[in-house]
């Protein structure tokens, strides 16, 4: 193993993050606590955005994004398992990109736009010259030969299941899809699942780290993935059972860690069937727009559901001591089994979440 530029205890993180996601305990919750630094590591020249440029996502000027995985790191302190990354990403749901969807970028954003007009003519072929996917390839190339020694690159946002049929196919036409052809969505959650794992093994041999570690969100000692489902927003657990449960058992099964993306109130009803998977290592809750943030107690008995079942509960948002606190009050040594993201205004104020989370 070794230090990284940005982060010189990087072989600590490690070893920490390692014992935690085989069950053990390293005397608080895991936290990737972000902090602005004083003035920047590197002496980086800044670079204006070019002509046109309206999000980070972009694929229209491929030095720009090196730069700005140049300038990644370079304005933050990491601390507490807080790990140095840049991001490939070309948007949520790249795996439809590289099956056909066209990127739409517009200001802060990107969405996808349908491809699958007529199921007869469906395609979920692997297509070496697909624009995003030679894309992606060379950026991750450049960003890992540009940050060896220094940061990690993180796994585009590749999404699965019935996530990227809906941006393929539409979220109206897929909905109908579900109801009068049953045995064509089926189908098609097989393809896409296998697509999936020939780009993820891909990517994973080309930014896997010195012990084979990977990350998304959270770094793991292996092949780990993040899932998700937002489509099951707009269906009941009898359907998300029959089309979605079996597509992210299979995909737990074929990695060591993963964590799911539990997205919004409509996913609520999804929770049994979330918890049933054996693998499935963690549930990020995120209570949607004009909700109550992940920290708030609304929202404990979830934790502690989730906690019963086996699994750790990733809090993407603790906005304060007295949030950490609070938590720490309701759960006791159980935050232990917590993955928590907190951004801080300095260094010192990191520093200090870490002491209060420790256990008394």
């Amino acid at each position: 193993m070794a230090a990284l530029f940005y982060r010189e205890d990087m072989d600590e993180v490690r070893a920490r993050l390692t014992s935690w996601w085989h069950g053990g305990d390293i005397g608080r919750p895991v936290m990737r606590i972000l902090a602005p630094r004083e003035r920047p590591v590197l002496d980086i020249p800044p670079r204006p955005r070019p002509p046109g440029w309206v999000t980070d996502y972009a694929t229209s000027d491929f030095d720009y994004r090196v730069y700005l995985a140049e300038v990644a790191c370079n304005q933050r302190w990491f601390l507490g398992e807080a790990v140095p990354y840049v991001s490939a990403d070309l948007g949520p749901n790249c795996l439809a990109l590289y099956l056909g969807c066209e990127g739409v970028e517009e200001r802060d954003t990107v969405w996808f736009r349908p491809c699958i007009t007529d199921k007869a003519s469906a395609r979920f072929d692997y297509d070496p010259g697909n624009f995003y996917w030679d894309f992606t390839r060379r950026l991750v190339r450049e960003e890992t030969r540009r940050g060896a020694g220094k940061y990690l690159v993180e796994f585009p946002d590749l999404i699965e299941g019935l996530d990227t049929l809906a941006a393929m196919r539409g979220t109206q036409r897929l909905l109908e899809d579900l109801m009068t052809d049953p045995e064509w969505v089926h189908h098609c959650m097989r393809l896409i699942t296998d697509r999936y794992f020939r780009y993820y093994d891909m990517l994973y041999d080309a930014i896997r780290d010195e012990v084979g570690g990977s990350y998304f969100w959270i770094w793991a000692p292996g092949r780990m993935v993040k899932l998700q489902c937002d489509f099951a927003a707009m269906i009941g657990p009898e359907m998300f059972s029959e089309f979605m449960l079996p597509v992210l058992e299979e995909m737990t099964e074929r990695v060591s860690y993963s964590l799911f993306h539990w997205d919004g109130p409509g996913a609520l009803p999804h929770l049994d069937a979330l918890l049933s998977l054996p693998r499935l290592g963690m549930i990020q809750w995120v209570p949607g727009s004009g909700n109550e943030p992940p920290d708030d107690p609304r929202w404990w008995p979830l934790y502690h559901r989730i906690l019963e079942a086996g699994k750790r509960p990733f809090v993407h948002d603790c906005a304060s001591e007295e949030s950490l606190r609070a938590m720490k009050r309701e759960f006791g040594t159980e935050l232990n089994r917590f993955y928590i993201m907190m951004n801080v205004p300095d260094r010192a104020t990191g520093e200090r979440m870490l002491r209060v989370a420790e256990c008394d």
